[in-house]
């Protein structure tokens, strides 16, 4: 018996305009600051991959978008597609996501963007902080599971400075790095996903995630910024923390 996915290819956002805006929108990054490179042949050239990139600031999503040369859509918190701005996001393809509830609708756009072989950026941090992946959520690991895509783990370097604010940008001409990892697999699972089959392999991926950071900052000098005072309760659940939670119920 064939078990249909329950999400369609309908599910996915658009990548008509982001194909057209990308070669422009790398070109203003790179002009603006000094970014750096390393190993981007580690992103496959085809096929669906997972980018899986530490959290640091503002700008780790611009840099990653500039950085891969293929079209990327990301996972964005909801409170950005507001106004003019949300118009923007939705039109290049970036997917948004309810942080405090269980967001369905993320999680079958994530699929959908895999399973028709393109490449999906998401931050298993949840949110912007230190940028260790001392704690991750396991939606990456999840969305690796039900798919079988490769995850590349990415380090973004310098865009935040130590002592500043998750929302400061760095002054142009600041030194960005962004570092790329060799591609992992996880045995592609299918249904029933169990949580802890999830958060067995969330909690592998996370020690492969954490090496690389430490590996990129020895390889370009950069040092992290450190974790961010925070007033008040953190954000809540993510796609990447409900992945797990709907594995009996949805996939």
């Amino acid at each position: 018996m064939v078990v249909q996915p329950y999400w369609r290819a309908e599910d996915g956002p658009s990548r008509r305009v982001l194909r057209l805006v990308r070669p422009f929108g790398s070109r203003v990054v790179r002009t603006t600051w000094k970014v750096r490179v390393h190993d981007a042949h580690h992103v496959p050239e085809s096929g669906p991959v997972i980018l899986a990139a530490n959290h640091v600031g503002f700008l780790d999503g611009p840099l990653v978008w500039a950085a891969v040369r293929r079209p990327v859509h990301a996972l964005v918190k909801q409170e950005m597609f507001r106004g003019v701005v949300g118009r923007a996001l939705r039109a290049i393809g970036q997917i948004p996501v309810d942080r405090q509830a269980v967001d369905i609708a993320a999680v079958k756009a994530c699929l959908a963007v895999l399973e028709r072989g393109d490449v999906l950026a998401i931050y298993p941090e949840g949110t912007r902080g230190a940028g260790d992946f001392s704690r991750i959520k396991p939606g990456v690991a999840y969305l690796a599971l039900c798919t079988g895509a490769p995850i590349v783990p990415v380090a973004c370097l310098g865009t935040r400075q130590p002592g500043r604010p998750v929302g400061s940008v760095p002054r142009p001409r600041t030194r960005l790095d962004v570092v790329f990892g060799p591609p992992v697999r996880l045995d592609l699972t299918p249904w029933p996903r169990r949580q802890a089959v999830v958060r067995e392999q969330a909690r592998w991926l996370q020690k492969w995630l954490m090496a690389h950071v430490g590996y990129a900052c020895e390889k370009t000098g950069q040092a992290l910024p450190g974790p961010v005072s925070r007033g008040g309760p953190g954000p809540g659940p993510t796609v990447a923390s409900d992945a797990g939670q709907h594995t009996k119920d949805v996939s």
